[in-house]
């Protein structure tokens, strides 16, 4: 498993549907990216100058929103996460 550091966070992307309401199936080309996804590791936080650290505000299994083209997908296995710094991330999904 990833383990991030600092103020990175590792996300698994949920998938886009491949088909349309009418029925149409998309090509890859043609989705748009998924910009949401589970928070599957943290980092321990941002230090600052001062040395002590701030914790980030997700945690293991938040399903959240992150900006579009944020981070640097890493494939490990079958799977592919997305590395993102805490700062990318815009919003917390709740249920």
């Amino acid at each position: 498993m990833l383990k991030p550091l600092g103020s990175r966070v590792v996300i698994q992307k949920t998938e886009q549907e491949q088909t349309t309401k009418s029925g149409i199936v998309l090509t890859d080309s043609a989705k748009e990216k998924s910009n949401e996804g589970t928070i599957i590791a943290v980092g321990a936080g941002r230090t600052l100058e001062d040395g002590s650290r701030i914790a980030p505000e997700v945690k293991e299994g938040d399903k959240v929103v992150f900006q579009q083209f944020a981070g640097t997908e890493v494939k490990r296995g079958d799977e592919t996460y997305l590395i993102v710094n805490d700062d990318d991330i815009l919003a917390v999904i709740e249920a």
